[in-house]
């Protein structure tokens, strides 16, 4: 078996080991990032479960009642902050913060990153959504881009005399289109979900400006007869996700060639993934349900390998 057909196989081998139908929240991240190498792709599983834990403190708590109490606000703002500071700490007592220590040391990993995230999250404990589009884009830095970037400074680490190098390149302005294209796509894909669970990310300028509410959101979630204005918005935060899918084509163009293949296609895989996701909107004529615009587990399972099919490229340099 020649080194190409050999490789190629890995890759589709792979796609068959994951457990798609086990796969919860849909994170994307981790179905690509399973095509790293071993070590990188645990790297990447210790900082999903570190962010996707604090996040999941705050919006399970959303979920049971909107209204946080000043004293919980304050409670949440502090837990947050005490994560945040003992990445800081060398001998921390917790297993999750050591290990996340322990991979923010070895890969490298910009730990400017977390505190981003940390913002963003300390505006959802004091905020029950956006006042302007422009306050969700810059949530929208440590929400979305934060994770996103941390996934793409794993892709493009070098190894040099058995340590890892990070990439000469700012791995921020890379990973910020194509972050906040699949975070509008995520926004709308999860509409009704985070309706029913008291979260709203449509911000008020544009819901005023289609004369539409929080409180009709939430009747639409809840089955309410679609109306044009609602149809209308979501045109607009699509026109938005067209710019940033485009954006995000340009910064994968940039790295052909620099990155491995292996983590070239995973950049392809997650970009895809939220493609799919995003040609499934129906403006004129979808219901914006949950079932609706999420893709079934075989569908996501397709979609990977027809990625990894027309990526075959990648890996002639390679034969």
């Amino acid at each position: 078996m020649n080194t190409l057909n050999k490789i190629e196989n890995e890759m589709y081998d792979i796609a068959n080991r994951i457990d798609f139908a086990n796969i919860t929240k849909h994170p994307n991240i981790l179905v690509a990032a399973n095509f790293w190498e071993e070590d990188r792709y645990m790297a990447a599983k210790v900082c999903y479960r570190f962010m996707r834990t604090i996040d999941d403190m705050i919006d399970d708590r959303k979920a049971t009642d909107e209204t946080l109490t000043c004293m919980e606000k304050q409670l949440f703002v502090e837990s947050v902050q005490k994560w945040i500071e003992c990445l800081n700490q060398h001998n921390t007592g917790d297993p999750m913060i050591s290990e996340i220590i322990r991979v923010i040391s070895t890969y490298k990993i910009p730990l400017q990153l977390f505190h981003d995230f940390a913002r963003s999250m300390i505006h959802d404990i004091n905020n029950n959504g956006f006042a302007t589009f422009s306050e969700f884009l810059s949530y929208s830095e440590g929400a979305s881009v934060a994770p996103a970037s941390v996934f793409v400074h794993l892709c493009c680490l070098n190894k040099r005399n058995g340590a890892f190098m990070p990439p000469a390149f700012n791995i921020t302005e890379i990973a910020r289109p194509c972050a906040i294209f699949s975070y509008l796509v995520h926004i709308i894909r999860d509409f009704q979900k985070d309706q029913l669970d008291n979260l709203n990310y449509f911000s008020l300028d544009i819901l005023d400006k289609y004369h539409l509410t929080p409180a009709d959101l939430k009747k639409i979630a809840h089955g309410m007869h679609i109306p044009d204005a609602f149809r209308n918005m979501i045109r607009e935060y699509c026109r938005h996700a067209e710019f940033y899918r485009l954006k995000t084509l340009e910064q994968i163009e940039k790295l052909s060639g620099i990155i491995e293949p292996r983590y070239m296609l995973s950049l392809h895989i997650i970009y895809n993934l939220y493609l799919q996701v995003y040609e499934r909107i129906n403006i004129s004529t979808g219901i914006f349900t949950t079932k609706e615009l999420n893709p079934e587990p075989y569908e996501i399972q397709q979609r990977v390998s027809e990625v990894i099919e027309e990526n075959q490229y990648l890996f002639r340099e390679l034969s």
